[in-house]
């Protein structure tokens, strides 16, 4: 496993580019972002629905069943949360996949952006919020945990060489974060070389930047993997998972 105490790295991904308003002009976003509003908000903010998402998001399409199986929940409760993810466009059907007693589904690519300034008026909103995202990392640090203590005697070496820890450390002013966090898959290292050359800014202040890349643990491998049809081997995802 590779760990770096002063580097970061850059990702790919194969959604279309999206321009979001809070970054500097003219900077493009390598993926489509959905900005939730309140009323898909509030149909997100359930455990269960965010732990649905998640799951599509690392294993790609699934049926009820299947859902159910990974997440230790009935097929006829993971089928009534996709129903209501469908209602909000969070998940929809698989075109040509499926039977009417077996649908598939899956999460459409992009990103899904939970907070913003809109959303943060109302107590009611910003609680759900916070539910989500707080999901959404409960799940990260998860599987992260899990990596870091049992990796190395769950997976061969290829893999702990492949896989990456990476905190990186600046001082940088918040546009210079935007501009960070925007182009991180376009830019990774390069971009945080550039504006650390640029010198000490006025106003900046000390932020921490994390990367990791590593192997899910506790799933077979091919939970992801292509053209299978049943239950227990899904298709992979196209998508880039980022709540």
């Amino acid at each position: 496993m590779k760990s770096s105490p002063d580097a970061a790295s850059a990702a790919a991904t194969t959604a279309e580019g999206a321009t979001d308003p809070d970054l500097p002009a003219g900077q493009e976003l390598p993926f489509p972002v959905r900005r939730v509003d309140t009323a898909s908000l509030k149909a997100l903010a359930h455990p269960l629905r965010v732990q649905i998402l998640e799951m599509l998001s690392r294993y790609g399409a699934q049926t009820a069943c299947s859902l159910g199986e990974l997440l230790n929940e009935s097929s006829g409760s993971t089928s009534y949360h996709l129903r209501q993810l469908a209602k909000h466009d969070f998940v929809r059907e698989v075109e040509g996949k499926g039977t009417a007693r077996e649908r598939w589904w899956e999460r459409p690519r992009g990103a899904i952006q939970i907070t913003s300034p809109e959303l943060a008026t109302s107590p009611a909103t910003e609680e759900a919020s916070r539910l989500v995202t707080r999901e959404f990392e409960h799940s990260r640090q998860a599987v992260l945990a899990d990596f870091m203590a049992h990796g190395s005697e769950s997976l061969h070496a290829e893999w702990l060489h492949a896989a990456l820890i990476s905190t990186a450390n600046a001082r940088l002013t918040a546009d210079q974060l935007a501009r960070y966090t925007g182009a991180l898959e376009a830019f990774g290292h390069r971009l945080l070389e550039d504006i650390r050359n640029e010198g000490e800014q006025e106003g900046a202040r000390p932020v921490q930047i994390h990367l990791n890349a590593f192997p899910i643990l506790g799933v077979p491998a091919s939970a992801g993997s292509r053209g299978r049809s049943s239950r227990n081997q899904q298709p992979a995802s196209p998508e880039r998972n980022v709540p």
